[in-house]
């Protein structure tokens, strides 16, 4: 009989730990690395649930569409490593997920190189994400289409498409690599994270030439293993629902369970019981890692 899969679950959490717990205790399979945005590191934290197979992490605060995201969960696969617990492999979700289906840990184990990531080539007519050096207040997201910062955003990315780049990247990608985008959400085999890591303590330039990029953490790591040995185990699919309305996560409610169950997918996101407890309480009761 084969061993069970040693998985590790990586949390980006910023709100709602009651939510949080919830996810955690589904996840009974494997072990959990919670990292806790600083910002709302205070009153979060000691509401989290503890126990043997939990780790929470603070690092700095954590920004849309900035490289605190990437930061943030290089942590967490750091601290993953540094378990020695040697996992199998790592599933990277929001606090806001919660799983969906049963039988997670078989149906990696069916194929244990597989990486589920979505990655997909860029024009250069897109390389504005990282060849522009982006002024720190347009990494964020804004309500208004009007907001300041959007507009300097919009203008920014206009005259680079008219071939005009005020604010060029220092940095640069590895000869030779090409540019990739996809979701933030993936799972990777252990031996993958092992990859990155390594090669980030390598290459510490690789990182810095996505220090200024805009929204790089649907970037960094897909560019990373398309340029590398592991592009053919790219599934090109992820084990997260998605639910977006104009390219922004639309919460999730109790009428949206029919098409989550026939999705095939593990995870969904996102979810939030202060706008529908029910739809979170339906998938708290009904499924397990």
């Amino acid at each position: 009989m084969a061993a069970p899969l040693r998985i590790a679950h990586l949390l980006a959490v910023h709100k709602a730990p009651v939510q949080v717990n919830a996810f955690v205790r589904q996840l009974s399979g494997g072990d959990v690395y919670l990292h806790v945005d600083a910002k709302s590191a205070a009153a979060l934290t000691p509401a989290l649930a503890g126990g043997p197979r939990i780790s929470i992490l603070t690092g700095g605060p954590v920004i849309w569409g900035d490289i605190s995201q990437v930061d943030a969960t290089l942590l967490l696969l750091r601290a993953a490593r540094a378990s020695g617990a040697n996992y199998d492999y790592l599933c990277f979700n929001s606090g806001q997920d919660l799983l969906v289906r049963n039988g997670l840990a078989e149906h990696l184990a069916r194929d244990p190189r597989r990486i589920f990531m979505t990655a997909r080539k860029t024009k250069t007519s897109e390389h504005y994400f990282w060849k522009v050096r982006w002024p720190k207040a347009t990494r964020n997201v804004f309500d208004s289409v009007w907001h300041p910062h959007r507009v300097l955003r919009y203008a920014l990315l206009t005259l680079f498409r008219l071939g005009i780049n005020p604010r060029p990247n220092r940095g640069a990608l590895p000869q030779g690599f090409g540019f990739y985008r996809g979701s933030s959400w993936f799972a990777i085999p252990g031996a993958v994270a092992h990859y990155i890591l390594d090669y980030l303590d390598l290459n510490p330039s690789y990182r810095e030439t996505f220090q200024d990029a805009l929204t790089p953490d649907e970037a960094f790591f897909q560019t990373l293993l398309m340029n590398s040995a592991f592009a053919g185990d790219v599934s090109g699919e992820i084990l997260t629902y998605l639910n977006k309305e104009n390219n922004r996560a639309r919460t999730i409610r109790l009428r949206d369970v029919p098409v989550i169950e026939t999705s095939g997918k593990f995870f969904a996101r996102k979810f939030d019981a202060a706008v529908d407890e029910d739809v979170v309480a339906h998938f708290c009761a009904s499924a397990r890692s």
